[in-house]
């Protein structure tokens, strides 16, 4: 295994009843603002002071997202002598196949809304509300957070995974279940090798991976202008890293992991299912729960799971890491009510997608992931 120690952690730092929404809503007596993450002086600053935050709020998710898709950030804050008590992240997505919409926030796992010091959640979004329907949106997304179970019907639920990596990386270690722990030991015995990195060429071992775990999951996978952006932005800046696993020269399996304050993030992973009798993917991430507990941080989320994923769920639950439902909702303004998705449909895709030729895949992830935000 080589864990390689050059890598820089961010420099942890130590942070300190709504009703249903008025669908014809009235203006707010806050002093709402809204912002560019991007260009608003010391943002990330203000960010990190709040509890709440997440390495989705920050400058540079928001700068990948602008830059590959063009999406127009709107992040609607309440702002208050440099205090952050009250923030939607919101990006504007303009596509003539899917409509002008709002979503909180594209390609993110969970987004939640940071509301503090008596801000009501449900001012800020009426809010945003009227100014989508003023600006002509379809739709507007909210993804994760704990005030959408008493917002409104949701439209799409998942699980949260988050493991406490406040103890010492042997406790971590103790916490994880027999068959994990067998499993790390399992993949060490037979020869599978580990590297951290933040090279450019680490995002082109890894996206040749992606791309075929994403066709074995009837996915199309994202372009590899998106990854790019990802190492300009997040990994070259210290605010990420790749874990590649290597069997005999050829590297079987990867992650890629966002890291901000002193919260850790497992945002993408991929495999080579040829080799995963060799249990490489658990080595991958013990690499990085390792690397995250020496550095001083205090947890670490292993994204969204989705409904029916029972397989996915227990491999989380084997590292110990605490689950909760994440809940997404939608209001779709023409028909002035908070819709569902459809399963059913995403289903049919992902029989499609299976069986295309990859190269064909790929072309259609690069064409169509800009609409569907």
């Amino acid at each position: 295994m080589n864990l390689t120690n050059s890598i820089e952690p961010s420099n942890p730092t130590n942070s300190t009843n709504p009703t249903n929404p008025i669908l014809h809503p009235t203006p707010s007596e806050m002093d709402i603002q809204i912002i560019n993450p991007i260009t608003y002086p010391a943002w990330d600053d203000i960010l990190i002071s709040c509890p709440d935050y997440t390495f989705f709020h920050s400058s540079a998710w928001a700068k990948v997202l602008n830059e590959t898709y063009h999406y127009t950030p709107k992040y609607f804050a309440v702002l208050e002598d440099g205090a952050l008590p009250g923030l939607i992240p919101v990006m504007e997505v303009k596509s003539y196949l899917t409509g002008k919409r709002g979503v909180s926030l594209p390609f993110t796992d969970y987004s939640d809304a940071i509301i503090n010091n008596g801000i009501s959640f449900k001012n800020l979004f009426d809010h945003i509300a009227e100014y989508g329907e003023s600006h002509g949106w379809k739709s507007f997304e909210l993804r994760g957070g704990q005030n959408l179970p008493r917002l409104a019907s949701t439209s799409s639920t998942y699980s949260r995974h988050i493991l406490n990596l406040s103890y010492k990386t042997e406790e971590v270690f103790s916490g994880f279940s027999y068959s994990t722990k067998r499993n790390i030991k399992e993949a060490i015995k037979k020869g599978v090798r580990v590297e951290v990195s933040q090279a450019l060429d680490s995002i082109q071992e890894f996206y040749r991976l992606n791309c075929i775990t994403r066709k074995r999951h009837g996915l199309p996978p994202q372009s590899f202008s998106f990854f790019k952006k990802v190492h300009e932005h997040i990994i070259s800046k210290t605010l990420g890293f790749v874990v590649l696993a290597s069997y005999e020269e050829t590297v079987i399996a990867g992650a890629v992991y966002f890291y901000y304050g002193e919260k850790a993030f497992w945002k993408y992973g991929a495999s080579d299912k040829r080799f995963h009798r060799l249990r490489p993917n658990n080595l991958v991430l013990w690499e990085a729960i390792k690397w995250f507990s020496q550095n001083g941080y205090k947890s670490i989320c292993f994204g969204r799971t989705e409904p029916g994923n029972g397989g996915l769920r227990k491999f989380k639950a084997g590292w110990g890491a605490s689950e909760r439902e994440e809940k997404y909702c939608k209001y779709h303004f023409r028909k002035n009510e908070f819709i569902k998705d459809s399963l059913e449909i995403k289903n049919i895709y992902h029989r499609v997608f299976r069986k295309m030729p990859l190269p064909l895949l790929n072309t259609v992830g690069t064409l169509l992931y800009k609409h569907v935000g």
